[in-house]
Formats: C-alpha cells, sequence, structure tokens
C-alpha cells in the first residue's frame, strides 16, 4: 500500500504519497507555484530557481526537485519570495533579446506570462553587456535565436532524453553559457531529425518553425499557379486551439472552409492519402509475409523517424515499408491523376500540405519524392503557419460554416483519420491486412492493444488462425528501445509502427504551442487524440479499402496496389546519413 505523507502549503492540509514533490503536491492543493525550466517528466532540475518556496530551511528551495516530507510547512508566495522571483526575471531579461511585439511567441510565451503575473516590464530589466548570436535558420524546418534563449535546457533535455539524438547542448562556462551544436556547427549539418520537439517545448521564442506562409501567399497570388491544399488528420484536432476552442475540438469543416476562403483552387484530404498508404502498405506487408520478405516491415509515414532511422539505424533500412507517407501519396496523385483528369497541365499545379510536423518541411525537399522534374509537394506549412494565414486573412474561424473537401481526393474512412495517434497507422493496416488476408469482413475493427500513450506497445493479432506479433512506438527514443529488441532476436515481429514524435502526429513539432504549466493538468496527446477517434467512430466507413474514391483511382488510373505506376509514383527509397552532415 503506497504510503501517504500530509504538509502544509500555505496553510492548507495537504496528503500526497510519498515520494511527491512539493511543486505537485501544491498543484494537488490548487495552489500555483510558478516555473520556467520545470517540464513534467522531462527537465526536472531546478535551475532556473522561479520555484523557490520557504520549507523552513537556511534558504529558499527549488520546489519542483524537492520532495515533500510528512509534517512540512511550505509557504510559496511571502514577499521574499516575491522579490526573489522578480529579481531572477529581471536578470533573465537583462540578457534577453526583448522584441515581444514581433516575436513570434508573443501571447504564448512562459516569460512573458510571467512578468505579466509578477508585473516586471522591460525597464525592470538590469541593464548590463548582452551577448549577440547569429540566428540559425539553415535547417529546412527549424530556426533557432539564441539571443532569446533563457538557458532552460528543455530543448536540450527532450532532445536527448526523449528523442535520443542529443545534438543540442550548453557549451561555455557562466555568462559565456549558449545552447549549441557540437563545435557550434548549424543544426543544418548534423543530425537533427528536424522533429521540432525542441520547438513545441520551448517556453520562449528562441526555437520556431521556418515560416513558409509567404511562399503560400505569393502561390495564392500567381494567376498561373492552380493551388492545392491537403490537411493532416492530426491538424482538424489542434487547429481550434490557436482560436481559443477546446483541446481536444474536431474544427475539420470550419478548416475546410477556412482554406476555401483563404483563396486555394482545390482542397482536398490528406486523409484519402492515408487510405491510400494503407492500401499500398498493407499488399506490402501481405507480400513480405507470405513470400519471405524482410520482416519486421516498418512504417515509413514519419519523416522524422525516416532520418532517424537513415542516421542512427541504418542497417534496418532494408525493413522499412517502401510506401511514400500519405501527403506525398497524394501530391504525386494530384500532378498525375487529377491532373489528368482535369486537363491540367501538372507543372502548373502547386500542392501545399498543411501538417502537425516540422520535420514534413525537410521531406518535401527529399529528390527522391517527385517524378518527372517536380515535386510531389511544393510548400509546407504547420498547424500554426495555417493559423497565422488565417488570423491575417481576417477569417472570424470560431464562426465560420462547415464546409466539405472536394471531390475526388476528399473522401476518407475512419482507418484514415486515425493516423495522427500512435497506433493509428498500425491499426488501420490491420483492419485492411485482415480482410485481404483471410477474405473475411472483420466485425470488431477497434484494436484497442495498439492504442494509448505508452511509449512502446505490442500485441499478438490472430489473423486468420496465425498469430501475428505486432508493435508500436512513439518517439525516438523509444524507437531505439524496440530496434534493440528486434536485434537481439527477442521477439519476432510482423509489422512495426514508429512515430517520431511522442504520442504521434498530434504532438508534432508543428502544432500549437501548450505551455509547461498547462500539462501539469491536461495531456494533448490524449485530449487530441480523443477528437480523432471520435472522428474514426463516426465516419460511415472504417477501413481503407472501402473508400469509393479509393476503388475509383485503382480501377482508372493505378491498376491494383503494388502495381508498375504505383511503384512509380507511390514509393520511394532512403539513403544512409551522416551524423554530421544533410
Amino acid at each position: 500500500m503506497e504510503k501517504m505523507i500530509h504538509l502544509t502549503i500555505d496553510g492548507v492540509q495537504v496528503e500526497v504519497p510519498q515520494g511527491t514533490t512539493v511543486l505537485e503536491a501544491a498543484r494537488q492543493a490548487g495552489i500555483r507555484i510558478p516555473t520556467l525550466c520545470f517540464l513534467k517528466g522531462i527537465n526536472e532540475i531546478g535551475a532556473c530557481r522561479m520555484c523557490v518556496v520557504d520549507s523552513g530551511a537556511r534558504s529558499l528551495q527549488a520546489a519542483c526537485v524537492l520532495p515533500a516530507a510528512d509534517g512540512m510547512v511550505v509557504k510559496t508566495n511571502t514577499p521574499e519570495i516575491k522579490k526573489y522571483r522578480r529579481n531572477i526575471l529581471k536578470l533573465t531579461l537583462s540578457t534577453h533579446e526583448r522584441k515581444c511585439l514581433s516575436c513570434i511567441r508573443s501571447q504564448n510565451c512562459e516569460l512573458q506570462r510571467l512578468c505579466r503575473e509578477l508585473e516586471v516590464d522591460d525597464e525592470d530589466a538590469y541593464k548590463g553587456v548582452k551577448n549577440e548570436y547569429t540566428i540559425d535558420d539553415l535547417s529546412p524546418s527549424i530556426v533557432r535565436d539564441n539571443n532569446k534563449c533563457v538557458l532552460c535546457r528543455r530543448c536540450v533535455s527532450v532532445c536527448a532524453a526523449v528523442q535520443n539524438v542529443g545534438v543540442i547542448g550548453p557549451v561555455n562556462r557562466g555568462f559565456k553559457t549558449a545552447i549549441e551544436s557540437p563545435w557550434e556547427m548549424k543544426l543544418a549539418d548534423m543530425g537533427c531529425i528536424n522533429c521540432g520537439q525542441c520547438i513545441v517545448n520551448c517556453p520562449v521564442g528562441a526555437l520556431y518553425e521556418k515560416d513558409d506562409t509567404k511562399k503560400v501567399w505569393d502561390l495564392l497570388k500567381d494567376p498561373t499557379k492552380h493551388v492545392v491544399v491537403q490537411p493532416a488528420p492530426a491538424v482538424r484536432a489542434a487547429l481550434g486551439e490557436e482560436f481559443g476552442l477546446p483541446m481536444g475540438t474536431s474544427v475539420t469543416g470550419k478548416m475546410v472552409t477556412a482554406m476555401k476562403r483563404l483563396g486555394f483552387d482545390q482542397v482536398f484530404d490528406t486523409d484519402y492519402g492515408a487510405d491510400l498508404t494503407i492500401m499500398e502498405e498493407a499488399n506490402e506487408l501481405v507480400e513480405r509475409i507470405t513470400n519471405g520478405g524482410v520482416l519486421p516491415m516498418m512504417t515509413s509515414c514519419s519523416p522524422g523517424w525516416i532520418k532517424y532511422c537513415e542516421t542512427y539505424h541504418p542497417d534496418m533500412l532494408p525493413n522499412l515499408s517502401s510506401c511514400k507517407s500519405p501527403h506525398e501519396m497524394l501530391g504525386a496523385m494530384v500532378k498525375s491523376y487529377y491532373a489528368e483528369k482535369k486537363g491540367i497541365d501538372p507543372k502548373s499545379i502547386a500542392v501545399v500540405s498543411v501538417m502537425p510536423c516540422t520535420a514534413k518541411k525537410f521531406e518535401a525537399a527529399r529528390p527522391e519524392l517527385g517524378h518527372d522534374g517536380m515535386a510531389d509537394v511544393d510548400v509546407v506549412i504547420t498547424t500554426r503557419e495555417l493559423a497565422r494565414m488565417i488570423k491575417e486573412a481576417g477569417i472570424a474561424f470560431d464562426r465560420l460554416p462547415d464546409s466539405d473537401f472536394d471531390p475526388l481526393m476528399g473522401e476518407s474512412t475512419g482507418a484514415a483519420v486515425i493516423f495522427g495517434a500512435t497506433g493509428g497507422v498500425m491499426e488501420a493496416a490491420l483492419r485492411t491486412a485482415y480482410e485481404t488476408i483471410t477474405g473475411e469482413t472483420l466485425e470488431n475493427v477497434n484494436f484497442e492493444a495498439v492504442r494509448g500513450i505508452e511509449g512502446i506497445k505490442e500485441a499478438n493479432i490472430n489473423i486468420g488462425g496465425k498469430d501475428v506479433l505486432v508493435a508500436v512506438a512513439s518517439g525516438t527514443g523509444n524507437a531505439t528501445k524496440l530496434i534493440e529488441r528486434v536485434k537481439s532476436g527477442e521477439k519476432p515481429y510482423a509489422f512495426i509502427e514508429i512515430m517520431a514524435c511522442p504520442g504521434g502526429c498530434v504532438n508534432g513539432g508543428g502544432q500549437p504551442i501548450v505551455s509547461a504549466q498547462a500539462k501539469m493538468d491536461i495531456d494533448p496527446r490524449v485530449e487530441r487524440a480523443k477528437a480523432l477517434y471520435n472522428e474514426d467512430v463516426d465516419k460511415p466507413l472504417r477501413k481503407s479499402h472501402e473508400n469509393s474514391e479509393i476503388k475509383a483511382i485503382y480501377a482508372d488510373y493505378l491498376g491494383k496496389p503494388g502495381s508498375h505506376r504505383s511503384h512509380e509514383l507511390l514509393h520511394t527509397t532512403y539513403q544512409a546519413r551522416s551524423k554530421y552532415n544533410k
């Protein structure tokens, strides 16, 4: 039985399990202690000192690393503590580039919020020397601006401890300390996988996505361009947050309306591309299982995972599915099938993908992803960038009516929408693979064993009397753990789904940013995934092979999954990469 302890925080009697920190205990008592460097379960180092409290010790102590003790009496908001916190903010501001009006994180900046709460403004900052840094904007996905860095080390922790990449860390000492790559190399020259987890965990504007909204505006203004847009499954589960809607609100219909008002010529759905991916991927899996192909087969939808595999586990490249990711498949079909159907010169078509993922920007530029001298996708913008475009256009998002996607590549099934959550690709593939292998109707399409936010999940699925062992990992640190199981021969997996971001695309590097304080109470991975699973349940069709528009494209154009034309347009290759170049 768990041992409980009792303490008093600001006069409130609190009972918590032994091992609980004072910060957690206060939260349970409804007492908010300010934090800056703290990131639950990831960066709990007590470095910034914003969360100091008076526990009766000789000096103030950081609540995030202070274990609650039986009989402890804690004060969190005395005049001395408030003065201490104000001084910390003044010192932080003294070396911080305070261009708040134009900062991408203005009004969603944890430092700005703390200053507002503790009544510290620009004039209060201590005057002194500032370090000046060159902005690192050579990556296709991520911009680093150390002039705004507060040295909280949250980005360092998530990159190393969660993603197992570790391409940034503190260098130098004292006043000259900075977060850099080894030998002050640029991110573009390191083994960065472009996942953007550093961005969504940064409390300020020191890290942000490469902004490609101008490219999109320019395309929309160009009368010679036929501009097609497609949003990923996870975008609809998070976009509403940028407009004040509760986390986990699905805004599919409003999102489509907003895109049409922005001026896109066609609004297709990446969910359609996800259904197409399942057709090809399930066929590939069945072929590998029945014909003695390389197993386990690993999914290829996540570009952060693909680059991680290419860089850190190149010996596993034969295990990767050759399928392009859903938005790349749809882009290829837009510039071939759609262009032919509509009599449009494919070279005049521009495809814009709205993704929850910063790594998709890198992916779109890969020379392997295109045909006939054209890239499958021309521009990738994140969920955050789309929100900025909607706001810039003066569109009142929350008041928009719902619209439907355009036909030909707008229909999708429940299997497609769950691609945005960890385990979703696996579940979607199993729904189709089961019926392909057995020829029987799958009555219960819910594979609960592969759902949830656990870093690694596995399940034994009986398909036609044969047990098929599958596994799911999210976060590339967990991917490595799973790969080690494969290499050791510990588990004979047939199929593995891996997503680069913890929790899957719903928690991608391009999604709306949630503060560390908010994450202590609500998990974006869970709430956003609920929206996708609810859409799945509400869909009239829940298996990719039942999509009528998917059936049409195979009947009219592709022939069958795995056909010669399918391989030309929907499949790709990979390359081993060095850790110290692109």
